[in-house]
C-alpha cells in the first residue's frame, strides 16, 4: 500500500474513532438538559463514526473514489461544529485537530485516487 494512502486512512480512522467515542459517551452519559435528545444525537454521532470507519477501512483503502468523496463530510462536519460553537466542549482544540487530520487524510493521497492520465506521444 502506498505510504500516502496509509497515512491518509490512519488520519481518517482517528477522526472516525473520535466521533464514535464522543457519540457513545453522549448516548450513555447525556449532559444536563433533554437527555432523550442528547442520547439520540449521541447515537447518531456513534453511527456516523462507525459508518465512517467502515468506509475508511474498506473502500478508501482500496482507493475507491466514491469513498474519497464521501469522506469530505468529515472536514465539513468539524468546520460546522467549530463555526457554530457546537459541542462536545467549549475548547476548540479537538475540532481544529480533527479538521486538520481529515484534510490531511484526504489531500495527502489525492494522487492515489486521481492518478495522472498517461500522456499520448504524438
Amino acid at each position: 500500500m502506498n505510504l500516502t494512502v496509509r497515512i491518509g486512512w490512519l488520519c481518517l480512522a482517528a477522526v472516525s474513532v473520535g466521533i464514535l467515542v464522543f457519540g457513545v459517551v453522549v448516548a450513555l452519559f447525556p449532559p444536563d438538559g433533554d437527555a432523550g435528545v442528547y442520547r439520540a444525537d449521541g447515537l447518531a454521532s456513534a453511527g456516523l463514526g462507525l459508518f465512517g470507519m467502515l468506509i475508511v477501512l474498506v473502500p478508501y483503502r482500496r482507493r475507491e473514489r466514491w469513498a474519497w468523496y464521501a469522506l469530505w463530510f468529515y472536514p465539513f462536519f468539524w468546520v460546522v461544529h467549530l463555526i457554530g460553537n457546537l459541542p462536545p466542549s467549549d475548547d476548540h482544540v479537538h475540532q481544529v485537530l480533527f479538521i486538520a487530520l481529515s484534510l490531511l487524510g484526504l489531500l495527502l493521497p489525492v494522487r492515489a485516487f486521481f492518478p495522472p492520465k498517461p500522456s499520448i506521444a504524438a
